[in-house]
C-alpha cells in the first residue's frame, strides 16, 4: 500500500477523488480506483434515475450509496494528501492546499451553477442562488429539485475548510478528533430528528462528518490493517448492498440505523476500498470503466436536471445530460487541470531550487 501511495502524482479525476504528491515528475493512478469512481457515480445515476421513474422505484435508494463512497475515498485521499506533506515538511502549506482544491473543483462547478441559474431563473430564490454559490446548499433546506444534489458539494468544501487546519493544529490528537467525528454524526442526527429536521439533518456537515471520517482512519491506518481476504469482502459487499433497505421506520430503528448500521455501512466501503486498492480487478480498470470513473465529476454536477428530471421527460433528455457532462470534462477541466499540472511543476522547481 505505501509503495502505491509513494508513487502516486496528480490524479485528474473527481476532486473529492483526486491524490496530490509533491514529486511530479512520477505520476500515475492507484489501480482500480477509477472503477471504484465509476461504480459510485452508477449508483447515483441508478437512484435518480428510479426516482425519475426510467428504471425500478426499489433501486432509489442507491443514489446515498454513491454519495456515501465519494465521502469515504474523500476522506482516504484528501488525508493521505495532507499525512504525505506533513510526513515530508513537518506541517501543511494550507495556501498550496486550497489552490490545488480551487483549480480542481471550481472552474466545472461554477459552469454548472451559471446554467442552473440562467435555466431556472424563475424557480431560484436568490436565497438558492446565494447558497449554492457559497457551497452552503447543504443549509438550504428548501432548495430547488435541479440543484439539490450541490448539497454534497458543500459538504466537501466544508470538509476541506475544517480538517486540514484541524489536521495542522492539533496533528498529535489526529486519530481523537475523527473518533469524536465519528461518534458526534449519530448523536447530531438524532437530535435532529428530534427537533423534526428532514432526514435527521443528514446533509448538514456535522451528520455526514463521521462519513467522511471514516475515509481518514483508513489513510491513517491503511498499513496496519491485515489482509482483507475474499470472504470478507463478499459480507462488505453484502453489508452495502443490504443496509440501504433497513426499514427505519420506527424511533428505535432510527438509532439502530444512526449508530450502528449507518457506520458499518462506512466501515465497509472502506474496507471495498483499500481492497481493491491492494487487489486490483481487471473489470474496475477496463478503459470504458476508467473513462466514467475521469468524467464522474462533471457527470455528477450536470446528472441532476436531466437524471433526477420530473417523471415524462423523455429518453433523448438523459444523452442531453451526458451529452453536457462530456463538454464539461474535455472544456472545462481538462484545460484547467493542465494549468494546475504546470503550475505544480513550476511550484516544485521553485521549492527544490529553494532547498538547494
Amino acid at each position: 500500500m505505501e509503495s502505491l501511495v509513494k508513487s502516486l502524482g496528480l490524479d485528474n479525476s473527481p476532486e473529492w477523488c483526486s491524490l496530490w504528491v509533491l514529486d511530479c515528475r512520477n505520476m500515475k493512478r492507484i489501480p482500480s480506483l477509477d472503477g471504484l469512481r465509476a461504480i459510485s457515480v452508477s449508483l447515483v445515476l441508478i437512484g435518480h434515475l428510479a426516482r425519475a421513474g426510467y428504471t425500478p422505484d426499489f433501486l432509489k435508494v442507491y443514489a446515498a450509496s454513491g454519495v456515501r463512497m465519494f465521502f469515504v475515498i474523500s476522506g482516504y485521499l484528501i488525508t493521505t494528501i495532507l499525512l504525505r506533506e506533513h510526513a515530508r515538511t513537518s506541517t501543511i502549506d494550507l495556501r498550496e492546499f486550497y489552490i490545488r482544491r480551487a483549480y480542481r473543483i471550481l472552474p466545472a462547478a461554477a459552469v454548472f451553477m451559471l446554467f442552473a441559474t440562467v435555466a431556472y431563473w424563475h424557480e431560484l430564490r436568490w436565497i438558492d442562488i446565494g447558497a449554492m454559490f457559497l457551497y452552503l446548499i447543504n443549509y438550504d433546506g428548501g432548495e430547488p429539485w435541479m440543484i439539490g444534489h450541490l448539497w454534497s458539494l458543500g459538504v466537501e468544501e466544508q470538509f476541506y475548510f475544517i480538517w486540514p487546519s484541524a489536521l495542522k493544529m492539533f496533528y498529535r490528537h489526529r486519530v481523537g478528533l475523527l473518533l469524536g467525528a465519528v461518534v458526534v454524526g449519530p448523536i447530531f442526527s438524532t437530535v435532529c430528528y428530534h427537533f423534526k429536521v428532514p432526514g435527521g439533518g443528514y446533509t448538514y456537515f456535522p451528520a455526514t462528518a463521521g462519513n467522511l471520517a471514516i475515509g481518514c482512519l483508513l489513510a491513517i491506518y491503511s498499513s496496519r490493517v491485515p489482509e482483507i481476504r475474499p470472504w470478507m469482502m463478499f459480507l462488505m459487499m453484502l453489508a452495502v448492498i443490504l443496509i440501504p433497505y433497513y426499514p427505519a421506520n420506527t424511533p428505535v430503528r432510527t438509532l439502530v440505523e444512526l449508530f450502528l448500521l449507518w457506520p458499518l455501512m462506512n466501515c465497509c466501503m472502506a474496507g471495498i476500498l483499500l481492497h481493491v486498492v491492494r487487489t486490483p480487478y481487471r473489470i474496475l480498470n477496463l478503459p470504458p470503466v476508467v473513462w466514467l470513473g475521469r468524467v464522474s465529476y462533471s457527470l455528477y454536477l450536470w446528472q441532476q436536471p436531466f437524471f433526477f428530471a420530473p417523471r415524462g421527460r423523455p429518453t433523448y433528455w438523459l444523452l442531453f445530460g451526458v451529452g453536457l457532462a462530456c463538454l464539461s470534462y474535455y472544456l472545462v477541466e481538462q484545460p484547467v487541470l493542465r494549468l494546475r499540472e504546470k503550475r505544480a511543476v513550476a511550484h516544485t522547481t521553485k521549492a527544490a531550487m529553494a532547498e538547494d
